[in-house]
């Protein structure tokens, strides 16, 4: 009693899965290239079960490692446009291979290339920095020298302290008076205002 149900059973299953295989089966059309404009890519092929023509595009048939001739046996899927008219789609060629599409790679010479301008970028970079940095170097020269030009005029004049000394009868020399007109306060020695001090007793 229990091998026999189980027969069964199993017969059932089979059933079953015979009758999905079909289902699915019938999804797919089968029918043979009847027409083909390769110059344009594409073409009709004659249903095995209908009489109309089913228009084909090469778009239909990716991946497939040549392209259709007049007499291929062709399996695809039937939609229809926005006109209503119906064509093929996911087709593919009986007995010919899928072959699947792969992405280009960068050659070694390309990445060379980028390689080198990066590096190219880099070293302008560098040496715009170098250069702005000995500009400015060079400023910073030019007002060192320019301070040390300045102490050092100051310095030969050392022996003269503003002391007070406003007139030019209080002078001893020309440069005495110099000295207290452009360092000291309150200095009366240029009358007629033309920067040279004591012109009459000492700078004339």
């Amino acid at each position: 009693m229990y091998i026999s149900d189980y027969s069964a059973l199993h017969l059932n299953v089979n059933l079953d899965e015979n009758w999905i295989l079909n289902k699915m089966d019938n999804n797919i059309q089968k029918g043979q290239l009847k027409r083909w404009n390769d110059s344009k890519g594409f073409g009709f092929i004659k249903p095995a079960s209908d009489t109309r023509d089913i228009f084909i595009h090469i778009s239909a048939l990716k991946g497939m490692s040549r392209r259709p001739i007049v007499g291929d046996t062709i399996y695809y899927d039937i939609q229809s446009d926005k006109d209503g008219k119906k064509r093929a789609f996911n087709a593919r060629i009986d007995g010919v291979a899928q072959v699947q599409a792969v992405t280009p790679r960068k050659s070694s010479k390309s990445r060379k290339n980028s390689h080198w301008f990066i590096k190219l970028l880099i070293f302008l970079a560098l040496l715009a920095i170098a250069f702005s940095i000995y500009d400015k170097k060079i400023d910073v020269k030019t007002i060192v020298i320019d301070t040390i030009d300045s102490f050092t005029k100051k310095s030969s004049n050392s022996q003269y302290t503003c002391s007070g000394k406003t007139y030019c009868s209080e002078m001893t020399s020309c440069e005495e008076a110099t000295f207290y007109q452009n360092n000291c306060p309150g200095t009366q020695m240029d009358g007629d205002r033309d920067g040279v001090p004591c012109e009459s007793q000492w700078c004339d």
